[in-house]
């Protein structure tokens, strides 16, 4: 188990992070996404911090960054689920685009109806925690929200000029598979 204590963490029930992202989107409109993404952000370091003593504390010799691509992403997925976040896949997407996906992510609510994705919060934490293994800044953008009815969230996770790319695309009503392929041309 994750000792919350010794790792700068705390445990917040789901449902205290649900009502505080529901109140915040119906009171700070789409200022709140920056808001939560900042706050993620801010977290990411003590996350990471963690997750590097979660290797150790099971054993792990290597620095995360030294580790095998096919082991991080297991342990990766291991460390969020553990950590009460929920269950997470990491693939690819187009070579030059990481997948994040999860199935029962604990910043999602089905419920919630939103119109566009909703975990803002977990859109910075993996922007810099994913972005100490990559030793550069990461964009990450989520696709698909459980929020809004999807059967997953999706996170996209590139460099910022990738992802740039797919935002605009987006924006202009072309699908993400499709964005993301494009950028790779």
């Amino acid at each position: 188990m994750l000792d919350l204590t010794t790792n700068q963490l705390v445990a917040v029930p789901r449902a205290a992070l649900g009502a505080l992202l529901a109140a915040l989107l119906r009171d700070a409109g789409p200022s709140a996404a920056a808001y939560l993404q900042e706050a993620g952000y801010a977290g990411g370091e003590a996350l990471f911090a963690s997750f590097r003593a979660w290797l150790a504390a099971r054993g792990v010799d290597e620095a995360p960054e030294e580790l095998e691509l096919g082991a991080f992403e297991r342990h990766a997925a291991e460390f969020f689920r553990d950590a009460g976040w929920g269950a997470l896949a990491v693939g690819t997407l187009g070579g030059t685009v990481a997948t994040l996906d999860g199935d029962d992510w604990a910043e999602s609510d089905p419920q919630a109806g939103l119109e566009h994705p909703g975990c803002h919060l977990t859109a910075g934490l993996f922007s810099d925690f994913f972005g100490r293994i990559a030793d550069s800044p990461l964009a990450v953008l989520e696709v698909e929200c459980r929020s809004m009815g999807d059967p997953r969230c999706r996170f996209l996770l590139g460099s910022a000029e990738v992802m740039g790319h797919v935002y605009e695309e987006l924006g202009r009503g072309v699908g993400y598979q499709e964005a993301v392929g494009a950028a790779n041309e």
